[in-house]
C-alpha cells in the first residue's frame, strides 16, 4: 500500500516539499483596525521603560516577548548580549537605570499602525525610543524598536 496526500494537501515535485492549499492567512496573525484597539500611549511608555531597563540588565528580555514580534525579539536579545559584553569588560555590574519617560509623540499612518517616538531623559542625557506599533490578533505588537 503506498501512502497518499491527504485530502486539501498537494505533492510537489522534485526538491519541492509538501504543502497545504490553505495557506497561513487563516491560521496567522490577523490584522485589527485602530477602533478595535485600545489607546497606544500607555503600552508605548511602559514598552521604553521595559526596553530600557532590559538593555541596563535590570530586566529580563523575556518578559517582553509577549509584546514585541519575533524580530523585534531577536534584535533586542543581539543588543542584550552586546550590552552584557560591554559590562563585563568594564567590570560594573548590571543596575536599574534612573530615567523619566517623557514626551509621547504619535502618527498614525495605516489604520492599525502607530510609530512613536518616546522620549527619555536621564541625568546625563536624553534619548528618543522609536516604536511602531501593529494591531495583530486585537492587540497592538511592537514590529520595530530602535533606542537611539
Amino acid at each position: 500500500m503506498t501512502a497518499r496526500p491527504a485530502a486539501g494537501h498537494a505533492l510537489a515535485r522534485g526538491p519541492a516539499r509538501q504543502f497545504l492549499d490553505d495557506d497561513d492567512e487563516y491560521f496567522g496573525r490577523q490584522p485589527a483596525r485602530r477602533r478595535d484597539l485600545p489607546d497606544p500611549e500607555q503600552l508605548l511608555r511602559n514598552l521604553t521603560h521595559c526596553v530600557i531597563e532590559v538593555l541596563a540588565g535590570a530586566r529580563d528580555l523575556e518578559q517582553l516577548a509577549r509584546w514585541v514580534t519575533d524580530d523585534v525579539y531577536r534584535n533586542l536579545s543581539k543588543r542584550v548580549v552586546l550590552a552584557a559584553r560591554a559590562r563585563r569588560v568594564k567590570g560594573q555590574a548590571p543596575q536599574r537605570p534612573a530615567f523619566t519617560v517623557g514626551r509621547v509623540r504619535t502618527c498614525e499612518p495605516v489604520d492599525g499602525v502607530v510609530e512613536a517616538v518616546v522620549m527619555v531623559h536621564q541625568r546625563a542625557r536624553s534619548r528618543a525610543v522609536a516604536i511602531r506599533l501593529e494591531g495583530l490578533d486585537q492587540r497592538w505588537r511592537a514590529s520595530a524598536i530602535s533606542v537611539l
